[in-house]
């Protein structure tokens, strides 16, 4: 628990990190998959969910949450989550970018993230999965440190209260359940 917490600290500082211009990817809409679950997104590709509480999010191809970080910037893109931050916080790469649904793809791109990998970013805010999700619907992420927030299909932050009903999907074969925000320690 007291390594949890640090590194949670960690992710709350304002450590300089790997930047780079936001990309266009207007030829090719990027997806990503969770670095956190393994290597490679499903043919579904990251798309929206509509989630119980947070209104309609966006998820990989695996269906694991999306986030952002307050810390970070959009314009310039800028990724500020590295060592241990990352570690709990990995970057979704730009890579198997076939699949995108839900999403404006004008409004995807990328950035160097931590340790050079083209990071998926949206409406230029890098992004993100939690180590601590573990199964495709988690939203454990969502509000840690008060910086940390699923994302929106705008790049907006998700905030409780905009959503009802059951989770349901865009994307074929991926549904998932909020566990409403409970940050699992």
């Amino acid at each position: 628990m007291a390594a949890l917490a640090l590194t949670l600290a960690a992710c709350g500082s304002s450590s300089s990190g790997s930047s780079g211009a936001s990309g266009s990817s207007a030829s090719s809409p990027s997806a990503g998959s969770s670095a956190g679950a393994a290597a490679g997104a499903s043919a579904a590709g990251t798309h929206t969910v509509r989630d119980a509480s947070l209104g309609t999010i966006v998820v990989d191809g695996k269906g694991f949450t999306l986030y952002r970080f307050d810390m970070d910037t959009s314009k310039p893109s800028k990724s500020n989550c590295t060592g241990q931050c990352a570690a709990l916080w990995p970057a979704v790469p730009a890579t198997d970018a076939t699949h995108v649904t839900g999403i404006d793809p004008k409004l995807l791109g990328s950035v160097a993230g931590s340790g050079g990998v083209k990071q998926l970013t949206l409406d230029g805010w890098p992004l993100y999965t939690y180590a601590q999700d573990s199964k495709a619907g988690d939203t454990t992420g969502q509000g840690v440190l008060g910086t940390w927030w699923a994302v929106t299909p705008t790049g907006a932050k998700a905030k409780a209260g905009g959503g009802s009903g059951a989770a349901t999907t865009s994307a074929p074969a991926t549904t998932g359940t909020s566990s409403g925000g409970s940050y699992g320690y």
